[in-house]
């Protein structure tokens, strides 16, 4: 993975269980944790995001959890902790986990390590990117404008020629409903110090061919 700042992310979190036999390293409220990153690598951090296991994310780990995808190339895109595209790995996928944030990538090593699987990090910016993913996972990104309106178009590239893309969410504001189809629906944990729609269930949404 590309080279961070040394810091053991495990003396800041705690290994939870969010799913049955899927196993996270989490923070439960994210301010405490927040602050000691800043204080350990004395420098001002984005919010841990990656901290917590998002309803969206939860969503696609259930129903990846169910498939069998032997050698299937995926790509979990903004993968925060990387719960989805650790699930896709138990499955037999070849997994690339990508976040901008390299704190979210080695809490997805640390996470895959505890699932017994291995992953690929990437840090760049994949959005307009096509390396021949078969799967493309999006957990949990729906939540402001500029950047849906940077997705929807990759999206609808990588469905077109082929690719399946997932989507987890839990009703978040800027979800485009009408380019995705229902797949199903899971009653998630989440955690009210970190997500306001801790009390919705999340859908996993197949994304529609433009």
């Amino acid at each position: 993975m590309p080279a961070t700042d040394v810091v053991d992310l495990r003396t800041a979190l705690a290994r939870t269980e969010p799913l049955p036999g899927l196993h996270a390293w989490t923070a439960p409220e994210p301010v405490p944790l927040w602050l000691e990153l800043e204080a350990q690598l004395q420098r001002q951090l984005e919010p841990p995001f990656w901290a917590h296991a998002w309803p969206g994310s939860l969503a696609l780990a259930r129903h990846l959890l169910q498939r069998a995808l032997p050698g299937v190339h995926v790509l979990d895109f903004g993968c925060g902790g990387g719960l989805a595209g650790i699930a896709a790995a138990r499955q037999g996928a070849r997994v690339e986990a990508n976040d901008l944030d390299l704190l979210a990538l080695e809490a997805t090593q640390l996470n895959a390590r505890a699932n017994g699987v291995s992953v690929t990090v990437t840090a760049d910016d994949r959005v307009g990117a096509d390396e021949g993913w078969q799967l493309v996972l999006v957990g949990d990104v729906f939540y402001e404008a500029p950047l849906v309106a940077r997705l929807v178009p990759w999206l609808d590239g990588l469905v077109a020629r082929g690719a399946e893309v997932l989507v987890g969410d839990p009703g978040r504001q800027f979800l485009p409903k009408a380019r995705v189809d229902f797949v199903e629906a899971h009653g998630v944990s989440c955690l009210a110090a970190w997500d306001s729609v801790s009390d919705r269930p999340a859908t996993v949404w197949r994304w529609r061919r433009p």
